[in-house]
């Protein structure tokens, strides 16, 4: 097969692994214009770190896979389109792509194919061929292998700006109901163990590292899901975790499972969110008996309305924790309000929205000068 046919086959079977690509609503951002179509399913933009956008090439270096995880449209043993990259025929085709301007960066992940330590030497070897023999100095996120040893988690470290292992399932219970012969803590949990103790031994800047959790094809619930965000968040420093909802997918074995509503995937990321950058526990979280957050309304605005609607925040005296979980005060709405009030006291909305705040959402919640903001009331 022509190394452009493959990616046209291997390309769009990226979006079952969202990535820099997905804004915080947890939704795909539009491949870069101009882009022939037969390519628009392999390149999207990134926002990198500082909020830069990169055209990202994303891709599987193969979907042969030896694994039967229920879910998957590349389980062994469904009848599926199968196409295999060599590292040398994939590295090429991404120098070619990057010379033309059509992808700076690249992503890469694979199916499992001779087993985890084996696809994760081809990764390294792609990456390695990118860096070594063509010298690219470009952005490269890789997928670490379930099953991948240290050294070689240590190897594509050293090649990458960022790397990520799929957890798939809050927990191996879950995870037994998705992905019958995958560990949780043996394969996957320990791999972003070694990603934080290996950045710590490494010189210099050290990659990134995410995770990815199918919603809603093991039963689990919302609280099983952020609680193990929060433990990845704090004692991995993970950088963000992703949020797939679970479509079934024709000839597996889920595939009469129903659809997870888009808008589960969208709290999801709201909540993590708060516990990334908010200062929230997973207690605070306003979860219902089932576990699950509600769909009808923000997860901060339903803790706020029962914190904070009869102790409303004094937007001029609150320290910068408390005016986090303020809606619509963010981190950077926050250190604007504290350096505003450095150069005098901050009487009404329209203060507000000079530096960039949601003031009407805040209204709600916030004293300004010991008083309620004058406001127009919801008639609903």
């Amino acid at each position: 097969m022509d190394p452009l046919d493959k990616l046209r086959l291997l390309g769009p079977a990226t979006c079952y692994e969202p990535a820099e690509e997905v804004d915080p609503l947890g939704r795909p951002a539009p491949a870069p214009a101009g882009l022939s179509a037969d390519l628009s399913g392999c390149i999207y933009y990134a926002a990198m770190p500082g909020g830069r956008r990169i055209a990202l090439l994303k891709t599987l270096l193969t979907s042969a896979c030896e694994r039967d995880c229920l879910y998957c449209a590349f389980r062994s043993g469904r009848d599926a389109p199968r196409a295999t990259f060599t590292p040398d025929e994939l590295a090429r085709l991404f120098l070619q792509l990057h010379e033309r301007g059509i992808a700076e960066g690249i992503f890469l992940s694979s199916a499992i194919l001779g087993g985890g330590p084996h696809t994760q030497d081809h990764l390294i070897a792609t990456a390695e061929i990118l860096r070594r023999r063509y010298g690219f100095q470009g952005y490269i996120h890789l997928k670490i292998m379930p099953g991948a040893d240290r050294d070689q988690v240590a190897a594509t470290m050293r090649l990458a700006n960022r790397v990520s292992v799929n957890l798939e399932a809050p927990n191996e219970r879950r995870l037994s109901a998705l992905a019958p012969h995958k560990q949780f803590t043996d394969e996957l949990l320990r791999r972003l163990r070694w990603i934080e103790e290996i950045r710590r031994e490494l010189p210099g800047p050290a990659p990134s590292s995410t995770t990815q959790f199918v919603v809603g094809a093991a039963g689990e619930s919302d609280l099983e899901l952020l609680a193990t965000t929060a433990f990845v968040y704090r004692q991995f420093r993970v950088a963000r975790a992703y949020f797939q909802a679970f479509r079934p997918v024709p000839e597996t074995p889920l595939e009469a499972h129903p659809p997870t509503p888009p808008l589960r995937e969208h709290r999801l990321y709201q909540a993590s969110f708060l516990l990334r950058d908010y200062g929230f526990v997973v207690e605070e979280l306003p979860f219902g008996p089932e576990g699950n957050l509600p769909l009808e309304v923000d997860p901060k605005v339903a803790w706020a309305r029962e914190h904070l609607a009869e102790a409303p925040v004094e937007v001029n005296r609150a320290g910068r924790e408390m005016l986090l979980r303020v809606p619509g005060i963010g981190p950077v709405g926050a250190d604007r309000i504290i350096a505003a009030r450095r150069r005098g006291w901050l009487r009404d909305l329209r203060d507000l929205r000079a530096l960039g705040i949601a003031a009407d959402r805040a209204a709600p919640f916030i004293l300004l000068n010991g008083r309620r903001p004058a406001r127009q009331l919801s008639l609903w």
